[in-house]
């Protein structure tokens, strides 16, 4: 084997399914490799961010890691922030850049694509991933690719391997199967179960709540058990929408704070007993509740980044897996729930009035009534916050991070890694940035359907800041777009026209479909409305304190 074919073997080995990438210069020599082996597909698209948005979409939905291919410098350093969302909401993208050549260089002639020195590309990705490797020896390639990749299982988060042009070809063995080297000590293991059944025990009004770490660590099953067993009501954060989604567990929502649905934020705010699993503290869940002293994390059981914290006291070395499977054999037969699962607009009326983003939950809950859930790949602004009223479904989204451009690569990504028609949910903004990779589409088959919220505006911000002109964006024909680019295009101006629309997305197979969807300034979700609504209030009593 040459140094490609071992990391692309060992790759497949952990659980990668696909490449997304684009090529340059000092990356051609891999992607030849790549392309002539045949370990795993490759799928280039236009610009570097939305290789690393579509890769980060695939690590999502099939719980495992996924790769984002490209070259030195110029592609590298174009998908950091695509890498620095996967690290703040922990998905295991495995970046593969090419690399300048270990041959001689001259010690005072710069190369193409470098940036300060050779390794800044090398030390930006530091900061953004867990581990990282250089494979300048053959000799010891098989050891760091190994290294790497089991990090980057271990944590869920990017790692980053550099292999440079001249390296590529040389001899090179195979890489060590994957191992865990973590390990648990029984007895802390034990003595925290015991502790934690002990405050669910005594708790007048217990929650679990779930996020992201039960699906990376691919644990949605045994949390839904273990949700029947205890018979606790359970919700997830706005980082972990769509979990537990086909794991048939009764969720009564989705936490949002001041943003979400009144009686959720109760149920969570009351709780004298919070068991959070996998749930990473985030501003955008907690920040205003913590604020206001709504509720006390000493309270909380936080199971996260390997660690158990209940109050002041900390059991380290406790990953979920294991936390969950012992809490599994320690409950009892299943209680149970008596409580009903959240319900969800439906019933559009499609009739001549202007369309709302509620409009839109509602079409889409009756399409899936019609013809079963989708997976949704959702931008960041109102189209997220819409997510809140549309069934619980598989759902790749930036609520952390935030990074607008994500919806339209993230929906190829989980089209790629799943090979189900998504749904796409993406503002007129965030489509101005990437919603041009649907040019893609028609080589690989995918036939994503794009709900485009057409406001002509950056909404969210004007929410913030309204009195802002910069806010105002051009109100482009995106059905006439989509036409150009190998899909088809509707305009939507009215409900009548938005039943219709997606009726016809839903029944032609084969190409893409785009709804551009024309809403009017200042008309936004619930949730968002809720969100910064509360913003501004407390900003404002914060001013006069």
């Amino acid at each position: 084997m040459n140094v490609g074919e071992s990391l692309l073997l060992a790759l497949r080995a952990r659980g990668v399914r696909e490449i997304f990438g684009i090529p340059g210069d000092f990356a051609l020599p891999l992607f030849k490799v790549i392309e002539d082996s045949g370990i795993l597909p490759l799928y280039t698209l236009s610009h570097e961010p939305a290789v690393g948005f579509a890769a980060d979409a695939a690590a999502r939905v099939h719980a495992g890691p996924s790769v984002a291919a490209v070259t030195y410098g110029a592609g590298g350093m174009n998908m950091v922030n695509p890498i620095a969302a996967a690290y703040a909401e922990k998905s295991p993208v495995v970046v593969v850049s090419g690399g300048p050549d270990v041959g001689p260089r001259h010690p005072r002639l710069g190369l193409h694509h470098q940036a300060k020195t050779l390794r800044s590309q090398f030390e930006v990705f530091r900061e953004v991933t867990c581990d990282q490797a250089v494979l300048e020896d053959p000799a010891r390639a098989p050891a760091q690719i190994a290294r790497v990749l089991d990090r980057c299982l271990r944590e869920s988060r990017p790692v980053y391997i550099e292999v440079p042009r001249d390296r590529v070809l040389a001899d090179c063995a195979a890489v060590a199967p994957a191992s865990d080297t973590s390990a648990v000590d029984p007895g802390a293991l034990e003595a925290c179960v015991k502790e934690i059944l002990e405050r669910l025990r005594t708790a007048r009004a217990p929650v679990l709540m779930v996020d992201v770490e039960v699906r990376r660590f691919r644990l949605e099953a045994q949390v839904a058990a273990l949700a029947a067993r205890l018979g606790i009501p359970v919700v997830t954060t706005f980082l972990g929408r769509g979990l537990l989604a086909e794991a048939q567990a009764p969720l009564q929502g989705t936490y949002t704070g001041v943003a979400g649905d009144p009686a959720v934020t109760r149920l969570v705010e009351e709780s004298d007993c919070l068991l959070a699993l996998g749930v990473i503290l985030t501003d955008t869940n907690f920040a205003l509740a913590l604020s206001e002293q709504r509720f006390d994390l000493r309270r909380a059981i936080l199971a996260c980044d390997g660690e158990v914290a209940l109050g002041f006291h900390v059991y380290p070395n406790i990953p979920l897996a294991a936390l969950v499977a012992a809490l599994s054999t320690r409950v009892g037969a299943g209680r149970g729930s008596n409580r009903a699962p959240q319900a969800y607009p439906r019933g559009l009326v499609a009739d001549e009035a202007a369309v709302s983003a509620t409009d839109i939950a509602r079409a889409v809950n009756d399409l899936f009534a019609v013809h079963g859930p989708m997976p949704i790949a959702a931008d960041t602004g109102d189209c997220l916050f819409t997510t809140l009223d549309i069934e619980n479904t598989t759902l790749a989204a930036c609520a952390y991070y935030a990074t607008m451009g994500y919806g339209v690569p993230a929906g190829l990504g989980v089209q790629a890694a799943t090979g189900r028609r998504p749904l796409i949910l993406v503002g007129d903004g965030a489509f101005q940035m990437t919603g041009w990779e649907l040019l893609n589409c028609p080589r690989y088959g995918w036939d994503p359907i794009v709900v485009v919220f057409n406001n002509a505006s950056w909404e969210m911000l004007r929410m913030l800041q309204p009195e802002s002109r910069f806010n105002d964006l051009p109100r482009l024909d995106f059905a006439a777009i989509a036409d150009v680019l190998g899909g088809r295009g509707h305009r939507v101006g009215c409900r009548r026209e938005l039943a219709q629309a997606l009726a016809a997305a839903a029944a032609e197979r084969g190409r893409f479909q785009l709804l551009d969807v024309s809403i009017e300034r200042g008309v936004v979700s619930t949730g968002l409305e809720r969100t910064f609504t509360a913003i501004r209030e407390f900003r404002r009593r914060q001013a006069e304190a």
